[in-house]
This record gives structure tokens, C-alpha cells and sequence, in this order.
């Protein structure tokens, strides 16, 4: 039998949320994006720092922009666990699409000989839609927990009270 939506458990609620969820994380990840590259292009193009370095930077600074973001409004409604975990598995999540950008610019840049800024930059920006799809999913399995899942931390309104 089809649940009818019944505690925002049916088709038609799992649909809203998983839309809420897609259009918080594009909003998040745009001004993130824009934030990433900015400082890549500030970074690398006009102070002279390294390739791999300014990635790294512009990457540090937009991911902890983005936990906040997403933590507090594209996920705010999933369990919480605890920001010292979602932060550690997030920052995870992070490192490994992060190691993953990394490649690409160093092979772009080292290998390949590229030192032209928007040479880079496409590499940059092809490795962030790559990475944007495995943290998406990654935050939703792993991160931001369903808010039925058994690890979630009980808020104080439904913690039971001694007397």
C-alpha cells in the first residue's frame, strides 16, 4: 500500500524535501563557486601565488563557507549529529574531491606545461562540477544524516526530563 504522506513520509514530502535539499545546495555551491574561483583567480593570477597553493586556498576558504551554508539551511531539516563528526566527515568529503582538483590543476599546469590563468581556470572549474556531484551525494549519505537515522543527537525539546 502507498503511504499517503502521513509525517512528510510519502512520495509527494520525500520529493519537496529532496528539491528543498537540490535547489539550497546550487544556491550554496554557486556562491561558493564563485567565492573558490575568485580567490583562485585573485590568488594565482594577480598575487603570484602557486597553482596547486591558490587552489588549495580558494578550496579551504569556500568549503568552510559551504559547511556553515549547508549545515544551517540546505540540510538544516536532516538529523544532527554533532558539528564536531559533520564537520570531520565533511572536511573528508572535502579533502578527497579536493585531492581530486588538486590532480587535475597539477597535471594541467606540471605535466601538460599549462601556465596560462584560463588554461587553469578550466581545469579548476571542470575539477569542481566533478567534485560538486560526489559532494552532493557524499553529504547526504554520510554527512548530513536522515533525520530518522539512529545516530541523530536528540535536541533538547525531545529529551526526556528527570525529576
Amino acid at each position: 500500500m502507498r503511504s499517503s504522506g502521513v509525517a512528510g513520509r510519502g512520495p509527494a514530502a520525500v520529493r519537496r524535501r529532496l528539491v528543498k535539499e537540490l535547489g539550497a545546495f546550487g544556491v550554496v555551491g554557486f556562491a561558493c563557486f564563485v567565492l573558490d574561483v575568485g580567490l583562485f583567480q585573485v590568488l594565482y593570477a594577480h598575487l603570484g601565488t602557486g597553482a596547486v597553493t591558490a587552489k588549495l586556498l580558494s578550496t579551504l576558504v569556500s568549503m568552510s563557507v559551504a559547511f556553515v551554508a549547508h549545515r544551517y539551511w540546505s540540510f538544516s531539516h536532516r538529523a544532527h549529529t554533532g558539528v564536531r563528526r559533520e564537520y570531520l566527515v565533511f572536511a573528508m568529503v572535502n579533502g578527497l574531491t579536493l585531492l581530486l582538483s588538486l590532480g587535475v590543476v597539477a597535471a594541467v599546469r606540471y605535466p601538460l606545461g599549462q601556465t596560462e590563468p584560463l588554461v587553469l581556470q578550466v581545469a579548476n572549474i571542470g575539477s569542481i562540477a566533478v567534485g560538486t556531484v560526489i559532494r552532493f551525494l557524499s553529504y547526504r549519505r554520510w554527512v548530513f544524516l536522515a533525520p530518522d537515522h539512529p545516530a541523530a543527537v536528540p535536541t533538547p525539546a525531545a529529551t526526556p526530563t528527570r525529576r
